[in-house]
């Protein structure tokens, strides 16, 4: 057994071991600092982002410009990322494309871009009855759509990060009222997506305007209607003014998700502390897409109607045969996708359950405050 030393007194050191000491202490004083764990492992690049949106919707630009600003910060400035907007020089609908194809290194958008090439893209954004905005991120973050779009994705060359949500869109302004079924027969309407293929059983004819050229394509009469987004990017535009009434809800984007898409093997490429500097990058800026219009879009509404808007919900027999028209596009494009049904049928019985709680929690509650909202 070991002698216990703990109360032995203590010995001077020996004048070699003072000096051998004084030496190293000594070395240790006057030799340089060593760099920082990240300054020494981190390389330094300059990245460039190409959004979807034009630099005048503040929200959705701002977003990926957010992005950079976080990165940049948390790296001291060895990861720059330059944000450009749509045509500089990747166009909004070639986005995906060009970020798979190395053009540049990310982008930031809605899958449903590409929705064209692949309808399975269309289910990571937002489909017609589909989730809310709160059901879409639990469904990515926590029911396993993170997983299943992994995979998807891969096989385009592409790593996607969720990069916000606009929440429940409104369904457009119209120069006539909606009062029937037979109100949308011809109707020429600005609608891309899954959203235009349900609606094409009704006779509608999809248009495909960019978000500056509404106004002049309403008052034109090229358009009978065009839906956007909501009241805050919708003000900006004035359509209220060429087409004053203002359908709601938009059911076909119940709450459009938007992601940070990254070339695969810039991704591969990254070590692994820029990789979870962008994830947490990605996740403070999608918090604060949704937060930005969950803020800003009741003033904005107020400031509509005061200016002329009129609100009017789409009819129950609209709603009602608009979700027949959309399970029948489903099942056909199930049927010859297998990706597609995979999905989808991942979305349908995570949104069925979704909706089972909120319809005891949330919607009880939501319903209530809603009528005290006068009250309050």
């Amino acid at each position: 057994m070991p002698s216990d030393d703990t109360h032995a007194p203590l010995r001077p050191a020996s004048p070699a071991r003072r000096n051998l000491l004084s030496a190293g202490l000594g070395a240790a004083l006057t030799a340089p600092l060593a760099a920082p764990a990240l300054a020494q492992a981190a390389p330094e690049l300059r990245w460039r982002l190409s959004s979807a949106y034009a630099k005048n919707l503040d929200i959705l630009f701002g977003a990926p410009e957010s992005l950079g600003r976080i990165v940049a910060e948390a790296t001291d400035g060895r990861f720059q990322i330059q944000v450009q907007g749509p045509g500089e020089p990747v166009p909004a609908e070639g986005l995906l494309d060009a970020v798979a194809a190395g053009t540049v290194e990310m982008g930031h958008g809605p899958a449903s871009l590409a929705a064209a090439k692949d309808p399975t893209f269309s289910l990571a954004t937002a489909i017609p009855f589909g989730l809310n905005a709160r059901g879409q991120a639990a469904w990515w973050h926590a029911g396993g759509a993170a997983e299943l779009f992994t995979e998807v994705f891969a096989k385009a060359g592409l790593v996607c990060l969720p990069g916000g949500n606009t929440g429940a869109q409104m369904g457009g302004w119209f120069r006539k009222e909606i009062k029937t079924l037979a109100d949308l027969q011809g109707l020429k309407l600005r609608i891309g997506g899954l959203g235009g293929q349900v609606l094409t059983k009704f006779g509608v004819q999809p248009q495909a305007v960019a978000g500056p050229d509404l106004y002049a394509a309403l008052e034109s009469k090229k358009l009978d209607a065009a839906e956007w987004i909501g009241p805050y990017d919708d003000e900006r535009l004035g359509l209220q003014k060429v087409a004053p009434i203002y359908h709601y809800p938009g059911f076909w984007e119940g709450g459009a998700m938007l992601h940070v898409w990254i070339n695969a093997e810039k991704w591969k490429s990254l070590p692994k502390t820029y990789q979870a500097i962008l994830r947490a990058a990605c996740a403070q800026v999608s918090t604060e897409v949704q937060a930005k219009y969950d803020a800003r879009n009741p003033r904005a509404l107020r400031r509509l109607v005061a200016g002329g808007a009129q609100l009017r919900p789409f009819p129950q027999e609209v709603m009602e045969a608009a979700l027949k028209n959309a399970n029948e596009v489903y099942a056909e494009m199930a049927s010859k996708n297998p990706d597609f049904r995979r999905v989808y049928e991942a979305l349908r019985m995570f949104r069925n359950e979704e909706y089972l709680w909120f319809q005891v929690a949330e919607y009880t509650y939501d319903n209530f405050m809603i009528r005290a909202r006068a009250r309050g």
